[in-house]
């Protein structure tokens, strides 16, 4: 996956090897996007099929979510983090994810949803943007491999775990996306039936 991106006279080249090759996360504020004094975050919730069934028929039960531990340890949540002045909202979306889980795959163009939040721990003001990654690839050595643990788990059990109301929020939304998105596909390719 290759991406070149032109933003104002800013131009990069972003791909998974990249990220990866590099092994290190990008750190500093400097390159950070506030919108109103807040601060932009942007993350995905990585997901996967258990087994391919042969009916289009989806239901949570055959979803697989992906979450991290937090760098302090202290709960698991979804990857996501700064999202920087020289990248599409999907880029920084793919690299956060990279970095912090290890994983790549196909970051849909759809979001999940906008969230306003305050960190309790920094008492900063933040604007988090959520998408879906489906997961093609999971990688063995990534940037954060020594600082974070990653767990597959049901989206029921996801919801247990995760530490932030937002990210739950945003879960149920994929979880909705992906079981209703049969339905409009079923409902689709009867309307194109026709009696002759």
């Amino acid at each position: 996956m290759v991406a070149l991106v032109a933003q104002e006279t800013i131009v990069s080249l972003v791909t998974p090897e990249n990220v990866v090759g590099n092994l290190v996360s990008r750190t500093g504020r400097h390159l950070q996007r506030y919108q109103k004094g807040r601060r932009q975050v942007v993350g995905c919730i990585p997901y996967r099929y258990k087994c391919v069934k042969q009916s289009l028929d989806i239901n949570e039960e055959d979803l697989e979510v992906l979450v991290i531990s937090s760098q302090k340890g202290k709960g698991m949540l979804f990857p996501k983090g700064g999202w920087e002045i020289d990248e599409s909202i999907q880029e920084a979306a793919l690299r956060e994810t990279i970095e912090e889980a290890g994983v790549t795959g196909i970051v849909e163009c759809e979001l999940l949803g906008e969230w306003n939040f305050k960190s309790r721990a920094h008492n900063t003001d933040y604007q988090g943007y959520m998408f879906p990654l489906l997961v093609q690839e999971q990688l063995a050595e990534w940037p954060e491999k020594n600082v974070r643990s990653r767990k597959w788990m049901s989206a029921a059990e996801a919801r247990k775990v995760c530490q932030h109301w937002w990210m739950k929020e945003a879960l149920d939304r994929l979880v909705m996306r992906l079981t209703s998105q049969q339905l409009h596909d079923k409902e689709d390719s009867a309307g194109t039936c026709s009696l002759s």
